[in-house]
């Protein structure tokens, strides 16, 4: 119980310091990114650009994309400094194979060692790179297609409440499960840790997901999702399991790294 109590208010005070406010809404989009509703065409341009150079990357000439857009909170008014350039490129997936979840396995993989190894920046904002099922609906209240420079989804502005405590809720129980599996990870434990990531990862996503379709880019579990991002605990978690695997597969179950380099905080 005294454990549970201090592990409650090391991540409260984690919290504290992150400021919600900046979740909410702006008069205007990004002027940095847009030029009133319309994209800055040397914006579009140098993403159209990192789109190209990844999927030349992939050695798939034979499947056609279908679109290459930008979502996420930078093509909202709920964009902040610190928002990402979420930059997806959409493909049918039974184009790469009729085993789609294999095509969707290997282009999450693909995509998180692009993000890991690049830190490309369009105005002071990250470039993250996704490739979707065409099909898939997308829950965003702002969607922008590069390739035909237009709105696919216009976003509107529409003041929100922010449930706060909800949201510290909700990313206190996520950073606590990561903490314990980066305890397995110290301990030696590697497999149990390297298992455990893997399902927290895929809890993450699940968890996410239900909060985009039930309430929204400002849902708890979303913006739960986004305190995990800004402050390093998802980073943290990616690095455990790509580091477990490493111990795993060496000889004596040294791989010569010696611990999780993600700063918290």
């Amino acid at each position: 119980m005294k454990l549970l109590f201090e592990n409650w208010r090391k991540h409260l005070t984690e919290l504290d310091d992150f400021d919600l406010s900046t979740f909410k809404l702006k008069e205007t989009l990004n002027p940095k990114i847009w030029d009133g509703d319309r994209i800055h065409p040397e914006v579009a341009q140098k993403l159209m650009e990192i789109a190209n150079d990844f999927w030349d990357g992939l050695d798939l000439k034979h499947v056609e994309i279908v679109d290459i857009i930008i979502t996420g909170s930078i093509t909202n008014y709920n964009w902040t400094e610190m928002s990402d350039i979420d930059l997806h490129i959409l493909v049918n997936f039974d184009d790469v194979d009729e085993n789609t979840d294999l095509v969707g396995a290997f282009f999450r993989n693909v995509r998180a060692n692009w993000n890991k190894t690049h830190n490309i920046m369009i105005k002071g904002h990250e470039v993250e790179v996704y490739v979707q099922e065409a099909s898939e609906p997308h829950i965003s209240s702002g969607t922008y297609s590069l390739l035909n420079n237009e709105w696919v989804q216009r976003p509107t502005y529409e003041e929100v409440t922010i449930d706060e405590l909800q949201v510290a809720r909700k990313a206190d129980c996520l950073m606590d499960l990561i903490s314990k599996v980066e305890n397995e990870y110290n301990r030696g434990d590697y497999s149990e840790a390297y298992d455990e990531a893997k399902r927290l990862m895929a809890k993450i996503r699940t968890f996410r997901k239900c909060g985009l379709e039930h309430g929204g880019e400002f849902s708890p579990e979303n913006l739960a999702f986004k305190v995990l991002r800004r402050n390093g605990y998802l980073g943290k978690l990616v690095d455990i399991r790509q580091t477990s695997y490493d111990h795993m597969m060496s000889l004596n179950g040294d791989c010569g790294k010696k611990g999780i380099k993600v700063k918290i905080g």
